[in-house]
């Protein structure tokens, strides 16, 4: 019976990097997958959106073309049918066609030991992969998270996809129904909008991006609204019916419309399920496995969680977050998680990015909480690349005189989002940030007069 000093269960983002990490530090490490290593966004989540995004980014520009200067006479794009089959050779280049031979190998020349199969917990020390069982020391469960399917009457005999499904199909539907609001729903609407497809997006909250701020998920509706997206809000669907090639959605608001193809993105929730987690006394939390600031599984003196499967901020940058800390604990250190500045992001162009508090969750927990706000308009950098559409909302603690969110649509609000995650992550005085120089014209220049006005109170 082989015998690992870590097996980690799932080869996601954070398995695989936990996994890789362990064993370049000279342990005998053992990683259960059954499916591709690398998880799901290098083959059908992040890599292949951002690749469809790009893509439909430039289509757009393009025929801004002759608005922006770049040419005598507008240009025609080309052919909507042609040109999403071009993105979608694109994409599968860069997703390596859905095959992680790649990271296998990399796995093998660090020294780890893929054990390919379905991984149950049979005991303490003790899993059992396909029928063989295998000795642990330490624990690692990264299983991620699976879409959530809604229990809509109808919904299995019409034609469905998940995210993943949209995101790997060669398929180009004629009309699509997104159900969900979601980054990942507005992602989808704009990419299949600007290539010619008839996006409808239902959302059951008043608002797209349900934990975000009001006002700049009104701005993102209205961008998508301008690709030709047809979005409908605080509305649920009844019932799907096929009819012929297409599938018949009725809505609790009494319409109905036809569409070709419905994709689901009504959120993910964590990969728990058969896992044998009764074995160890392992009870879930909301769903998730709960887990102290240092990765361990609560109650557990030698088993860790990460990624999707613990529920916290699940997002491709904090499983690696996670990952890095219980490598480090796994081979002697002592590191500690602080979940008060992760980024969230939504690749719509213009972007929108997040980080911290609402003004709302700030007030529920105590603080003395006031914001500021600015339209993108105010920056010149707007003005000079056409991109005026944007707005950021700053939340300060007034007691403390710190910063404890952001958030914003606009021109690379995605990338300069990060001074502001590090000003809360190193409690930076509003007085310093007010202070900071920002190179002119730049988009960043947009975070200075919210400061002073959040310094001067």
């Amino acid at each position: 019976m082989s015998e690992f000093d870590v097996v980690v269960l799932g080869a996601g983002s954070a398995g695989e990097l936990i996994a890789n990490g362990a064993a370049m530090a000279g342990l005998r490490v053992g990683l259960v997958e059954a499916h591709l290593v690398g998880g799901e966004c290098p083959y059908v989540a992040c890599v292949p959106s951002k690749a469809m995004l790009r893509s439909a980014e430039v289509r757009h520009l393009i025929q801004r073309a002759h608005e922006l200067g770049a040419s005598g006479n507008a240009i025609d794009s080309g052919d909507d049918e042609r040109a999403f089959m071009a993105a979608v050779t694109r994409r599968d280049v860069l997703s390596d066609h859905g095959s992680d031979e790649g990271a296998v190998r990399n796995l093998a020349e660090n020294g780890v030991v893929l054990l390919r199969g379905r991984g149950v917990i049979t005991g303490s020390g003790r899993i059992d992969v396909n029928g063989t069982e295998y000795l642990w020391s330490e624990l690692v469960i990264a299983t991620g998270s699976i879409a959530n399917r809604p229990q809509i009457e109808g919904i299995d005999d019409v034609p469905v996809w998940t995210s993943d499904q949209a995101l790997t199909s060669h398929d180009q539907p004629k009309s699509i129904l997104i159900l969900g609001g979601g980054p990942v729903g507005c992602e989808l609407a704009q990419t299949y909008a600007r290539f010619g497809v008839e996006v409808t997006l239902a959302e059951s909250a008043d608002q797209l991006l349900v934990n975000e701020n009001p006002t700049i998920a009104d701005v993102l509706a209205d961008v998508l609204r301008s690709d030709g997206v047809d979005i409908q809000l605080g509305v649920n669907v009844d019932s799907m019916r096929r009819v012929a090639s297409d599938t018949e959605v009725h809505l609790d608001d009494g319409t109905s419309l036809i569409v070709e193809q419905v994709i689901i993105a009504v959120g993910r929730h964590p990969n728990t399920d058969g896992l044998g987690l009764d074995h160890l006394g392992i009870e879930l939390k909301e769903g998730a496995i709960a887990t102290e600031p240092g990765g361990r599984v609560v109650g557990q003196q030698h088993v860790w969680a990460a990624g999707d499967v613990t529920g916290a901020a699940p997002f491709t940058h904090t499983a690696n977050y996670q990952g890095r800390i219980i490598v480090t604990n796994l081979t002697g250190g002592a590191a500690v998680g602080d979940y008060r500045a992760v980024p969230r992001a939504v690749y719509t162009e213009p972007p929108v990015a997040s980080v911290g508090l609402t003004v709302e969750l700030a007030h529920l927990q105590g603080m003395d909480a006031h914001s500021a706000s600015v339209e993108l308009t105010s920056v010149v950098r707007a003005t000079t690349d056409a991109s005026s559409t944007g707005r950021l909302v700053l939340v300060a603690d007034r007691k403390r005189g710190l910063l404890v969110g952001a958030a914003g649509i606009g021109g690379h609000c995605d990338e300069w989002i990060g001074e502001l995650t590090l000003a809360i992550r190193a409690e930076i005085p509003l007085e310093v940030l007010a202070d900071v120089i920002h190179a002119f014209p730049t988009f960043s220049e947009i975070i200075e007069a919210p400061l002073r006005e959040l310094v001067l109170g």
